[in-house]
């Protein structure tokens, strides 16, 4: 459930995603990520008959429960409105254009990411009009939406303390389609949106070589895995 709420602070238990009151029912709201997969994922099939054979089980993507879970993780802000994209240039140029009465897209200046590998491509960036809280000691990674590349932008990934920064936040973006125009329409899943709780006791690291016993799990996991009897699923997924 999305909560619109007006509080200092999100509840225990609640991220809360807030606009302007004149936004509310406007521009496209969040959503979880689970509640809209893509239409190509829903309609490829578990088994593809057309190659199944004595050596080869024909398991999709669709049966890979780690590809699900990241697709599904979290929550999706989608674009605002519909905004049109031109690229030339060979992508050394972004022009963008909307109709619409509030800003959507912006320009980050070359030197704030010197080096980046997607340069001479601009950095540009994409203005959200939700701001999120998340309980004390909850933060949300930002990324662009996991396993549904829509083959015209990647957003940088960030990380943002939203138990404590309650305000807009924008995203940053590279566009990196070939030269041509692009539209995209109002509610495309434009970021992904993942709270963690933070911990302030990290993890210690171990790297050694496995013994006797871990390689025979290693083994056992790897094999129930491959004969198709949904290892994953069944175990380590049913424990959550």
């Amino acid at each position: 459930m999305i909560w619109f709420r007006n509080k200092a602070q999100a509840a225990q238990g609640q991220i809360e995603f807030l606009c302007r009151p004149q936004d509310k029912g406007v521009i496209a709201e969040p959503y979880p990520a689970r509640d809209k997969l893509p239409d190509w994922f829903r309609k490829v099939p578990a088994i593809d008959k057309e190659v199944l054979s004595p050596t080869n089980n024909a398991i999709t993507v669709k049966r890979c429960m780690p590809f699900l879970d990241a697709m599904s993780a979290g929550w999706i802000l989608p674009l605002a409105a519909t905004v049109r994209l031109e690229v030339k240039d060979e992508g050394r140029t972004v022009n963008a254009g909307w109709e619409f009465d509030r800003d959507m897209v912006g320009n980050h200046a070359p030197f704030q990411v010197a080096g980046h590998p997607a340069l001479p491509r601009p950095p540009c960036k994409m203005y959200n009009y939700w701001t999120i809280r998340t309980p004390p000691g909850w933060s949300c990674l930002f990324v662009a939406p996991l396993n549904r590349d829509n083959g015209v932008l990647d957003v940088i990934s960030g990380v943002v303390d939203t138990d404590e920064y309650n305000s807009l936040i924008h995203f940053p973006f590279f566009a990196n389609a070939p030269d041509g125009i692009y539209t995209l329409e109002k509610g495309t899943p434009l970021v992904q949106v993942i709270p963690f709780q933070r911990s302030t006791t990290d993890l210690a690291a171990v790297v050694r070589a496995e013994d006797p016993d871990e390689a025979d799990t290693r083994r056992r996991i790897l094999r129930s895995t491959q004969a198709g009897d949904g290892w994953y699923r069944k175990t380590a997924r049913a424990k959550r």
